[in-house]
């Protein structure tokens, strides 16, 4: 298909008649900073100047988010800034998972708008008990995009919370717990879960808390259901109006009435994304 668009062919007068691969790249260019970044890929199948104009670092910068060079820092160990070839480079990085921080967190960008998606793995959370092996313990679990999560047997204080400091890009972003209801292992090659510790869920409901350094906040409450299953519970929105000023957001769960016991959770991680926008990489 390439060839016969870039081919140049003859009237029957004998003018040469221009066609697509002719097209200067610039112009080319000018027409692929208006597409998503799938439909750049696959336009760059069609000829040279497709292909050449398509590795500009003028369309992936207007693809990248406006703070792209925060997260390069953030993100990046200096071996692999080394490395980067160009902004379609950062840009196809940054669209694998990128774990940091020690490997407590992950950041990715969404594939078809840019936006940024984070992870935090239970082990950057702040848990009560954590450290009483009666109540809590970290086991090992392929599920979890980190392959551990926090898993509680029982306790009477149910409390969870974390914060975290960012440049988010302009726009609302949504933040949730990932929970589980009961322990997941295989048997035979199958999926099987145990849920002799679940217990007490049903009883009162969690009380999750978000609030931001630039005045959102949000509240809300739900009963832990769907044993075998994982959940994300939706915490709460807040908006960003200022894409290079450092957001620092606050999030907890709580289930602290101490009138009964609770149990048989396993806590994995919480997701901040774009509101509207699939989280997975």
């Amino acid at each position: 298909m390439g060839a016969n668009l870039s081919g140049r062919v003859s009237d029957k007068e004998g003018l040469v008649q221009p066609r697509l691969g002719d097209l200067p790249e610039s112009c080319v260019a000018m027409v692929l900073m208006n597409m998503d970044p799938p439909e750049i890929c696959k336009l760059a199948r069609l000829n040279r100047a497709f292909r050449g104009a398509s590795s500009a670092d003028l369309i992936w910068e207007s693809k990248l988010p406006p703070n792209y060079r925060f997260i390069v820092d953030r993100v990046f160990d200096e071996t692999t800034k080394l490395k980067i070839s160009g902004k379609r480079d950062i840009y196809a990085r940054l669209c694998r998972s990128k774990s940091f921080d020690g490997g407590t967190k992950e950041i990715w960008l969404d594939k078809n708008k840019g936006g940024i998606c984070l992870s935090i793995s239970s082990k950057a959370l702040s848990i009560t008990g954590i450290d009483d092996r009666r109540y809590w313990n970290f086991i090992a679990i392929d599920e979890s995009r980190f392959q551990t999560v926090a898993y509680l047997q029982q306790t009477w204080w149910f409390e969870v919370s974390g914060e975290f400091e960012f440049q988010f890009p302009l726009g609302r972003y949504s933040l949730f717990f990932r929970l589980h209801l009961g322990r997941s292992s295989k048997r035979l090659g199958r999926r099987v879960c145990n849920s002799e510790h679940v217990h007490g869920w049903n009883k009162k409901p969690v009380r999750f808390e978000l609030s931001t350094s630039n005045g959102h906040r949000a509240v809300s409450q739900c009963y832990l259901d769907n044993p075998g299953n994982w959940v994300d519970y939706h915490v709460g929105d807040f908006v960003v109006d200022n894409p290079h000023a450092l957001i620092k957001i606050k999030y907890s769960m709580t289930q602290i009435d101490c009138t009964h016991t609770k149990g048989g959770v396993c806590v994995d991680s919480v997701f901040i994304y774009p509101s509207g926008v699939a989280k997975e990489p």
